[in-house]
């Protein structure tokens, strides 16, 4: 036949790669001839996909034309049932094929419940932090960071570094110079292997509410009275000094302010300390800044010790501070716990020796060791600017040895340790562990709570001061964006919008802990109608660059615990009308503050009632039609505050609403008056009113600017209520 002889031409040439099956087709009165491709596909001369795609100018050459038709294709593709079972290799195959017309019902599966997984949140780099170590090749920290080591070889070339291959062991310096230019956070680890490790003094933190006697206990402790040179009688500085003990036992102690306002000082305090001593007075009992003061050292982890002071007083109840302290989760040795409790005296200077015992108790069962030679590490406790000497940092040593002469980076700022000294202003050779030491001989002022690092070189510290500095200021434009993003509201109308006034202002104090603490408190006097916006800290004394700084902005200047600026500096202020702020005592600072940012506040507008008055007659002034027709007076008796003639008028009958307008005319025996008091009678008019009966009361309404209140707790924390 002759469909025969096409598909041997079709196969010779190539144009069907194998010859399955064959059919026909019946198109109308044609029968067609369908080529069975090898993957079970048929194709047909006339087929659109033979038109349509590139074989088929092969196939109808092959044809030579010979195939045609008369009327049109019925298009679909076609395969033979069992060449459509072998595709299914997973059904028999004698299977039963569908018949036309035939439904086939189909079995729904239920549901596979499969419990839900949220994707993994991927951190940005200012989020991830790095840990790094001394000896940590580049292979490594390509893990860690996430980076390729091509960008990591060019930033250790930019560095100025070399290595001969990425397994080489890298300082823990260049280490950090590399995280920091890709971008996260970095974290040291410090390695104490082959050391020599030795027992240290313990580090104790005495943490409390204001005046519950915590730095007349250290005083009685040490034999000094530092109390009583404290301005106001209270601790705003965070102080360290070494004790030694009448057993001979030396132990460190750091002082922390107990106003609400230091509350930063008192959290650095619990994080670099080994104890606690929470002192509570049995005469008052557990306050707002004990219980900070609890949650600030079951974060940090550190052991507490319950010193109840004031037990000499009359009234005094330790049993009752006990109970309370049981209901706030602190459990003591008398209850099952583990907290010791020591009952002392600041005054008496009694059960001190029970707190010694005490505290040299725990820190035995701690069994606190420390490195004590090779790189020192340090903790910045406070800093502050000496006017001959320049910036000084106190700091604690942790472990290390820290000598003159060394380059040292301290947050963002770097120096060479000119100088060492104890707290009593002796000269050392040396800082040991657990030891306060104030270092000399830094080029900038560092920030409390940073640590300090040892490098080799000066090269080195510039490079990693620069560094830091550069992420510092990155981290912090990204928070001012952050903060304008958040504050946005693109909802809100113009008109809705609050009205806010902008508040600038300029601290100055003579430590950079009390700095953060003033700045701290500062912001948290802020208020829907008046932003405290603290544009410029510093340390050291008010002068005529901040008195520039505050015209530049119209602002106002807060100094703390600095002496009074000289007379051109105050002259200067004085006629640019810069309003400058200085005290000594954080209550006074804070209420003056607080009363400023009232009187700059815009205040709300409301209407309250001035005075009521009540109708006892009606008079009726007949007038002519061009003057509006007939006027009506109320003859009223004031009953309660004052009648104002320039306020608007509420006419209320049985307590409800009738008419509310302005006031048209206010007599007195025959004469106008502006306002009228409480027992005095008056005639009264409302403009437009006609409807006035005997009894009523006519209500006199006043738009009152209400200023927002300082508020001021007696735990020592304050507000601006609006």
């Amino acid at each position: 036949m002759a469909w025969r002889e096409l598909s041997r031409k079709a196969r010779n040439q190539g144009i069907l790669s194998s010859f399955k099956a064959f059919s026909f087709m019946r198109c109308r009165d044609v029968a067609v001839p369908l080529l069975m491709l090898g993957n079970g596909m048929s194709l047909a001369s006339n087929d659109k996909l033979v038109r349509e795609t590139p074989i088929r100018t092969a196939f109808l050459g092959t044809f030579g034309g010979c195939i045609s038709t008369k009327g049109q294709l019925i298009r679909y593709f076609h395969a033979t049932p069992e060449l459509s079972v072998r595709k299914r290799k997973d059904e028999p195959v004698d299977q039963k094929i569908k018949k036309k017309g035939e439904v086939v019902k189909r079995i729904k599966k239920p549901p596979v419940e499969v419990r839900y997984v949220p994707p993994k949140q991927k951190l940005s780099s200012s989020e991830k932090t790095v840990e790094i170590f001394d000896g940590i090749t580049l292979v490594e920290l390509s893990k860690r960071s996430g980076q390729s080591l091509p960008v990591l070889q060019d930033i250790l070339m930019n560095v100025g570094e070399t290595i001969s291959s990425e397994f080489d062991p890298l300082s823990i310096d260049v280490a950090e110079l590399i995280v920091m230019e890709v971008g996260v956070n970095v974290k040291r680890l410090h390695s104490s292997e082959g050391s020599q490790i030795l027992p240290r003094p313990p580090v104790v933190t005495v943490m409390g509410h204001v005046d519950h006697g915590k730095t007349s206990l250290l005083d009685a402790l040490r034999q000094t009275s530092v109390a009583a040179k404290e301005a106001g009688g209270i601790t705003q500085h965070l102080g360290a000094f070494v004790v030694r003990m009448t057993s001979g036992a030396a132990i460190t102690f750091l002082d922390t302010p107990g106003h609400a306002a230091f509350s930063a000082m008192r959290a650095r305090g619990a994080a670099v300390t080994d104890i606690v001593v929470l002192v509570v007075a049995a005469d008052d009992g557990v306050m707002p800044q004990t219980l900070e003061a609890i949650a600030h050292a079951k974060s940090a982890g550190v052991p507490i010790v319950v010193a109840i002071n004031k037990c000499d007083k009359p009234a005094a109840d330790p049993e009752r501070v006990k109970v309370q302290l049981a209901s706030e989760g602190v459990l003591l040795e008398e209850m099952g716990g583990d907290v010791q409790v020591v009952e002392v005296s600041a005054a008496k200077k009694t059960g001190l020796d029970s707190l010694e015992e005490a505290l040299l108790l725990q820190a035995e069962m701690m069994d606190l060791k420390a490195r004590v030679d090779g790189p020192a590490q340090a903790y910045v406790v406070e800093a502050r600017l000496d006017r001959g000497r320049g910036p000084l940092a106190t700091a604690i040593v942790k472990a290390g040895n820290l000598v003159c002469g060394q380059h040292v980076v301290i947050g963002a700022e770097w120096g060479k340790i000119r100088a060492i000294r104890d707290m009593s202003g002796k000269p050392l050779a040396h800082g040991e562990p657990a030891m306060p030491v104030e270092l000399e001989g830094l080029r900038g002022l560092p920030m409390a709570g940073d640590d300090i690092v040892v490098v080799e070189s000066e090269e080195r510290a510039r490079m990693l001061s620069a560094g830091r500095k550069k992420r510092m200021e990155t981290d912090r434009v990204k928070k001012i964006g952050d903060g304008r993003i958040e504050g946005e509201d693109p909802d809100a109308s113009e008109e809705e919008a609050p009205v806010r006034v902008e508040l600038p202002v300029i601290v100055k104090a003579d430590v950079q802990g009390t700095v953060q603490a003033v700045t701290d408190a500062l912001k948290s006097l802020n208020s829907p109608q008046v932003f405290v916006n603290i544009v410029h800290v510093g340390v050291g004394p008010i002068s005529q660059s901040d008195v520039d700084f505050a015209q530049a902005c119209g602002g106002c200047i807060v100094g703390f615990n600095v002496r009074t600026p000289p007379a051109s500096v105050s002259h200067a202020a004085s006629r640019a009308n810069i309003k400058i702020k200085i005290h000594r005592v954080i209550y006074h600072l804070l209420e003056d503050v607080g009363n400023l940012i009232v009187e700059k506040a815009p205040g709300t507008f409301e209407t309250q009632v001035a005075g009521e008055a009540q109708v006892l007659g009606i008079f009726e002034i007949i007038g002519s039609k061009s003057k509006g027709g007939p006027v009506h007076i109320a003859g009223c008796k004031v009953i309660d505050g004052r009648v104002v003639k320039s306020s608007t008028m509420r006419l209320l009958r049985s307590g409800e609403v009738v008419f509310e307008g302005p006031c048209a005319s206010l007599k007195r025996e025959k004469q106008d008056v502006e306002s009228v008091l409480k027992g005095t009678e008056c005639g009264l008019v409302i403009k437009d009113c006609h409807d006035l009966q005997i009894g009523d009361v006519i209500q006199c309404l006043e738009l009152v600017n209400r200023k927002p209140k300082f508020i001021s707790s007696e735990s020592g924390a304050v507000r601006i209520e609006c």
